[in-house]
């Protein structure tokens, strides 16, 4: 019987191993075989891979990171219950809560149409967490189950929620924003089924579609969403306001238990949803409210010389110089803070600069091809009067170019022609009265400037909300393919219960130490797969290890942070 040991030979400075194997030949020691193993390196692997067993027969890669951290949001925040004690489930097969839940996963994690969503949920751990198969995923047993959601059910689960939040998640109602946008759909003009998709002032620009607006209430604690409405598009956001009032003072009902001795509740809005009768109407609600004036409706604020300005005090107001003083406002005396920011100004004076360029080299290629048309070096049909001042007003018309840019087009001897030059007054004019600045107006007396200043830039938080809910990749509005009003709103629902999830996942992330965008959150979540090995072919009986894949080390924080762990089996 031959004895084995391992031997080291050294060759160009480098290790490698051999495995003798020697036995006895007539009394004396000799070795009968010699192995090479390689170096040290190499043993390891061999070692690894068999310690690892049998290579697996088959790969499955599963979405884990981001799906698992908006399911873990819809079960702390009880959603899936909370729904289905307003709308009981109504027969074998998932609830109304669960289609509901599933829905705004997959609007945060992978928009897809409700034809789609099947596929994509199989894809996901979503089929072992929940239980549910990815046969009933249908777009038809999907709206067989939404067509339960009548607006009061819908109105009484955003309340109950809102007042899960607020009571149980500690949300800051000190100051709340509303603001109004909308979007477009690509419902037929021929459709009578949808009154709320109209054509009117589009905010993405699409005015040659039908679109529906949509209201928000959002805490400025990270943008929650704690109220919404869809409403027709073609409504005024001064009008929607005043519609929303009502049940914003509802809403207010709800949270009052909850505010503190003396706290009162106050509206942040944009000048958009101004006017006397909604401020009238405002009045007799519990709310107080910031709001902002148009500046170009009261120059004799703009024409406050700086030098009457003070700084105002904290970090986030380094920037900012104030004056405040009284005026009647909408039929009724507020106090008024007119504000100059150094880099506000800054930002729109490069905007200027940048758009006159561009509108100076868009008519000096125009006066070009008229003086080649003049000259008979060019072809086609000649240029006219009207239709070279049409061309003139297209490029003026972003903001301000009327009246930074003079541009006079004259007709001579059949010829058309024009001249532009920069009117320096114009721009003198801007410069000194209006660039920099914004007109902020309160119903609160008490508060101090940098109170009121700081308040109003909270409305920024529900601009945040719609540009989230704009990002195609992440809690997309659009498109919106649905065909009904009753299908329009569930679809609006589910977006912005998909923006109440993002929104406590950043707020999440940012009480444990961890400040970073939604969509870095996301896509970094997002890369975190589920890897299911199988180790036989067996269709039945399969044999399957579950692992998750490698983690970078702000993928192993999120992990830890939001406590994914328990969803991943051992």
């Amino acid at each position: 019987m031959a004895n084995g040991s391992l031997t080291k030979k050294i060759i160009h400075g480098r290790p490698y191993y051999y495995l003798r194997f020697s036995r006895r030949v007539r009394g004396k020691p000799k070795v009968v075989r010699t192995v090479y193993l390689g170096k040290a390196e190499d043993i390891l692997a061999a070692v690894e891979k068999r310690r690892r067993g049998p290579r697996p027969q088959r790969i499955v890669l599963a979405e884990f990171g981001a799906v698992a951290a908006i399911w873990s949001l819809l079960q702390q925040t009880g959603l899936i219950e909370l729904i289905d004690r307003h709308v009981p489930k109504r027969s074998q097969g998932p609830s109304v809560g669960q289609y509901l839940a599933l829905a705004v996963v997959n609007r945060v994690v992978c928009p897809k149409s409700k034809r789609k969503i099947g596929a994509w949920f199989a894809k996901t751990v979503l089929p072992r967490l929940t239980g549910v198969r990815s046969s009933h995923l249908t777009s038809q047993r999907f709206w067989d189950h939404m067509g339960r959601l009548s607006l009061p059910a819908i109105e009484a689960i955003e309340t109950d929620l809102a007042r899960t939040l607020v009571e149980e998640w500690n949300i800051d109602l000190n100051c709340l924003a509303f603001d109004a946008t909308n979007f477009f759909t690509f419902i037929d003009t021929r459709n009578k089924k949808a009154d709320l998709a109209q054509r009117g002032h589009s905010k993405q620009g699409r005015y040659d579609l039908r679109q529906v607006s949509l209201a928000l209430l959002v805490s400025t604690d990270f943008h929650v969403p704690l109220f919404h409405e869809t409403y027709p598009g073609n409504r005024p956001d001064a009008v929607e306001f005043r519609s929303a009032l009502a049940r914003l003072r509802d809403r207010q009902q709800v949270f009052a238990p909850t505010l503190p001795a003396g706290q009162d509740v106050t509206l942040v809005f944009d000048k958009g949803n101004n006017s006397t009768e909604g401020m009238e109407l405002l009045e007799g609600t519990p709310f107080h409210f910031v709001g902002s004036l148009p500046p170009t409706q009261h120059p004799d604020l703009l024409a406050i010389p700086l030098e009457e300005f003070h700084r105002l005090r904290g970090s986030r107001l380094e920037q900012v110089s104030a004056y405040r003083t009284i005026r009647e406002v909408y039929g009724a005396t507020r106090t008024i803070v007119v504000t100059f920011n150094d880099n506000l100004y800054t930002a729109q004076w490069t905007t200027l600069t940048e758009q006159m360029a561009k509108c100076r080299r868009q008519l000096g290629a125009l006066q070009r091809r008229l003086a080649r048309s003049r000259d008979g070096r060019s072809q086609g049909k000649r240029a006219t009067l009207a239709g070279t001042q049409n061309q003139v007003k297209a490029i003026l018309k972003a903001r301000h170019m009327k009246e930074v840019l003079d541009v006079p087009v004259f007709e001579k001897g059949g010829h058309v022609g024009l001249t532009y030059r920069v009117q320096q007054r114009g721009i003198e004019h801007l410069s000194s009265t209006l660039f920099g600045k914004t007109i902020v107006f309160t119903d609160q007396p008490g508060w101090s400037d940098e109170q009121i200043v700081l308040a109003y830039r909270g409305q920024y938080r529900v601009e945040r909300a719609f540009r989230t809910m704009k990002d195609p990749h992440f809690v997309s509005f659009s498109p919106c393919f649905h065909w009904t009003d009753q299908k329009i709103r569930v679809h609006a629902f589910y977006c912005v219960l998909a923006l109440a999830m993002v929104s406590l996942l950043q707020r999440q992330l940012h009480q444990r130490g961890i400040d970073i965008s939604i969509s870095e959150a996301l896509q970094s979540l997002g890369d975190i797969k589920e890897v299911a090995l199988f180790h036989s072919r067996s269709r039945k009986n399969p044999l399957v290890t579950l692992e998750l894949t490698e983690r970078d080390e702000l993928q192993s924080q999120l992990f830890d942070a939001l406590g994914l762990g328990r969803f991943a089996l051992p």
